[in-house]
């Protein structure tokens, strides 16, 4: 082929140019004509959010299953005009992770939780809820002792099938609690299924729930004294009254302790930790699994509160930082643990204050014991088992575990007497030493 000539270059030349400067200001006019908009505070709050789960959550392949990026797309593409617009954006990107307890509160419900973590009362019906790892539905964890809903019997394991005739499943954690909580002398109903029993509907009266998280008093009996101290949840506060607790049944010359974390949902895992310090010296008490690995065990401190002989009480509703602190306890071979298999909460969520005031909590790592048992999904097995039906009334006069746990300590502190006595070989004095002069 021969080269273009010279003349037709010419001739080419003039025109691209012009068809070029075209170009460019028709670029520039429509620039002009679509400047970027800024985005609202809705889609901030959408941007926020998503940013936050994106560099914090603990399986971050998750997010290539799911076409993470794609879904931040979507919320944003829809009209996001008010809070609550934003809140549903926000909610339906986040469904796809599949993980009930990374998730949106608003901030009715964010102000109840962190009132609840920092107060000694609620209002409400007293049911500590939590999702079951295998499908998703809302059970209930354990009642609060002394609430509507430990008067009606509900127990561990329960789930939650109705509130007022909306579905638990659908609502999630924190709408769930919300329509249970209200005002004081109403009622809410619940359609429950029980574990091994009928659906059944349940009409609870709302009422004020006094959280007592820790409480203690002297067991007795012919042999022995007892301190039993019970922590119903880790809530700011919970150590330094565990540490007074001690400290006074240590006063009363206590020879065992019962410690209680039946239906002990959980709390503020530093407080967790903390009462994990009292009991231990050195050891570890927790790992982490984190996005990028397995962290090394945290450890406890050089001095403790209470070194003497403990059983630990353990139940289904016995989740998150109680199982840290039962695990801990197990594994260090510090205390027996008896009941039943706890529930399975083994995951970390951190809790970020939203530009808005509601609050996002992602799920950032997950808990093993100091032997690397996983505790999410699976629960820790207590060292012994003992015979349901489980007792209704913890601590109370009729609870048959609590004695169950005192005629264990008794036997063990039996034991430990036997074998400090001495044998009749040890018990004799030394023969006295003949010498030659002295015959």
């Amino acid at each position: 082929m021969k080269p273009m000539s010279r003349t037709v270059n010419n001739l080419i030349k003039p025109f691209l140019r012009k068809i070029i400067a075209v170009l460019v200001i028709a670029l520039f006019a429509f620039t002009l004509a679509s400047p970027v908009q800024a985005l609202n505070d809705g889609q901030q709050l959408v941007l926020e959010s998503w940013s936050l789960v994106n560099e914090g959550y603990l399986n971050p392949s998750k997010f290539t299953q799911i076409q993470w990026k794609r879904l931040r797309q979507v919320a944003l593409e829809k009209p996001i005009d008010s809070s609550e617009d934003a809140y549903k954006a926000i909610e339906s990107m986040l469904l796809p992770i599949g993980d009930p307890y990374t998730r949106l509160l608003r901030p009715d419900d964010y102000a109840a939780m962190k009132a609840s973590n920092l107060g000694s009362e609620i209002n409400g019906v007293g049911l500590q809820l939590g999702a079951r790892a295998q499908d998703g539905e809302i059970v209930v964890i354990a009642p609060l002792e002394g609430s509507p809903a430990a008067d009606a019997g509900i127990t561990s394991g329960t789930v939650l099938q109705s509130v007022n005739g909306e579905s638990p499943k659908a609502l999630g954690l924190e709408a769930t609690a919300a329509r249970l909580r209200g005002e004081i002398g109403s009622q809410v109903l619940v359609k429950l299924k029980p574990p091994l029993e009928e659906t059944k509907e349940v009409a609870l009266e709302r009422r004020v729930v006094d959280l007592r998280p820790v409480r203690t008093r002297r067991l007795r009996n012919e042999s022995h004294t007892f301190g039993y101290l019970r922590i119903t949840q880790f809530s700011e506060g919970v150590p330094e009254q565990v540490e007074e607790a001690l400290e006074e049944l240590l006063e009363k010359d206590v020879e065992g302790l019962v410690l209680d974390l039946r239906n002990n949902s959980g709390g503020l895992v530093s407080s967790g930790l903390a009462v994990a310090d009292a009991f231990l010296s050195g050891e570890p008490i927790v790992e982490t699994r984190k996005r990028d690995g397995i962290s090394d065990a945290i450890p406890s401190g050089a001095e403790t509160l209470y070194e003497g002989p403990m059983v630990t009480l353990i139940n289904g509703g016995t989740a998150s930082a109680s199982e840290i602190l039962a695990g801990a306890l197990q594994d260090n071979q510090r205390s027996m643990l008896i009941g039943s298999r706890t529930f399975g909460k083994g995951l970390i969520q951190s809790l970020t204050t939203l530009s808005d005031g509601s609050g996002l909590a992602v799920t950032v790592a997950g808990y093993l014991t100091p032997s690397g048992k996983d505790i999410q999904g699976n629960g820790i097995e207590p060292d012994r088992v003992l015979d349901m039906p489980e007792p209704l009334n913890p601590g109370g006069d009729e609870d048959r575990w609590l004695k169950d746990a005192e005629l264990l300590l008794g036997a063990d502190l039996d034991r430990q007497d036997i074998q400090n006595i001495p044998s009749e070989e040890e018990a004799m004095p030394p023969a006295k030493e003949v010498k030659a002069n002295d015959l």
